[in-house]
């Protein structure tokens, strides 16, 4: 049968991936509590070193917390873009070296070696693979060998930093067993104080409640997590195609001249497409605006701006061309908007100098426009424009 198949699944992870590219920049800052993260005391913490770990950080934690708990730390504010280049650099060795692998995240990669282990060990390849990353980005990477993506990735998390570790097939439910219900990717906050409320702290107490009970608990979540707690995971390793663009645009059913109309398309179609992003997880380093007028001449005149996928910050950017580019004597037919440049990320990591309020207020936005839809919850100026 097909659920039988042995597969071979790698998760790779790149240990404390902005520190270890800092630490690259300048060999002084290993072994030191360092910090990456907003240089203000009201911005959050988006990496940090294992040395401060120690103390208590971690990631999205108030700057002025992390200083208190760690006072000797060094604080970075970061560079994407440095961050970036050894991304993708790490993806150039994993589409010269691997037939199969999804780009999960900046720092995260999953490999489908499945069926390889006809021609040789999966095992000895993907240890080679990762002596060939750190020779050639001088980057440490972790990594977990399993069946599936659900237990490679548990795995992994349990030897970081600089480890490997194989979970034969068949040992998945062993090795979930004696783990905190927190291991297991998908159980929020509220989950695991409830289950642990039941007195349910370990997965092995997880996986004997019966999928009936959890359903009636959490709903179709608790399907879910009742499959996982299991060691069962079917989901495929998704081939990694990068995605050059995303792009919006509005022909009118009328040239106009009229600046607020357009200044509200132009929010409706940014707040879509940034939605967009969050969704995908990724953030964008260039935004280009696109104006055609009842001529049909096309101007266009872009940006490049730090990595975002923040409304606020993209908006921002979109009416600042707008105002440059737009010839105020001619009618407009169509505004464009497209964001290029394009990686693997999400607000969290990225807005620097925000509160811990912006970034949960966009969580709390997000999570009602995926649950009604996109054109249930938008500006004021964007409301009611839609043709």
């Amino acid at each position: 049968m097909l659920l039988s198949k042995e597969r071979h699944i790698a998760h790779f992870d790149l240990d404390a991936f902005f520190v270890s590219v800092e630490c690259l920049k300048n060999s002084k800052l290993k072994g030191k509590p360092l910090i990456v993260g907003g240089s203000g005391d009201r911005g959050v913490v988006t990496s940090c070193s294992y040395e401060a770990r120690k103390f208590g950080v971690h990631s999205a934690m108030p700057i002025r917390l992390a200083r208190r708990l760690c006072p000797d730390a060094i604080f970075i504010r970061g560079d994407f873009e440095d961050y970036s280049k050894y991304s993708r650099l790490i993806t150039e060795i994993m589409e010269d070296s691997v037939p199969l692998f999804e780009k999960s995240s900046i720092d995260e990669f999953y490999l489908d070696l499945t069926g390889m282990d006809k021609y040789f060990g999966c095992a000895l390849f993907i240890s080679e693979l990762r002596e060939k990353i750190l020779r050639e980005s001088g980057l440490p990477v972790s990594y977990g060998l399993a069946s599936n993506k659900l237990i490679s990735k548990v795995a992994t998390n349990e030897v970081k930093p600089n480890g490997q570790i194989k979970i034969p097939f068949g040992e998945e439910k062993n090795f979930l067993a004696p783990l905190n219900i927190g291991k297991i990717p998908g159980i929020g906050k509220q989950t695991a104080q409830l289950l642990v409320r039941m007195g349910v702290e370990t997965v092995k107490i997880l996986s004997e409640i019966p999928i009936e009970m959890l359903e009636n608990l959490l709903g179709k979540g608790g399907i879910d997590l009742s499959r996982k707690a299991n060691g069962i995971d079917e989901s495929p390793v998704v081939p990694y195609r990068e995605q050059k663009s995303i792009s919006t645009e509005q022909t009118f059913q009328a040239d106009t001249i009229d600046i607020r109309f357009m200044h509200g398309e132009l929010v409706r179609m940014t707040e879509s497409i940034a939605f967009e992003l969050r969704k995908q997880n990724k953030l964008t380093g260039c935004v280009t605006l696109k104006i055609r007028y009842s001529n049909f001449d096309t101007l266009t005149r872009q940006k490049s701006i730090e990595y975002s996928n923040a409304d606020h910050i993209l908006l921002k950017t979109a009416c600042d061309l707008f105002d440059k580019l737009y010839d105020r004597r001619l009618l407009v037919r169509l505004l464009g908007i497209r964001f290029s440049h394009l990686v693997p990320g999400n607000y969290q990591i990225n807005l620097y100098e925000d509160t811990q309020e912006m970034i949960r207020l966009y969580q709390a936005i997000d999570s009602v426009k995926r649950r009604y839809g996109e054109d249930f919850l938008m500006r004021a100026v964007g409301v009611g424009l839609r043709n």
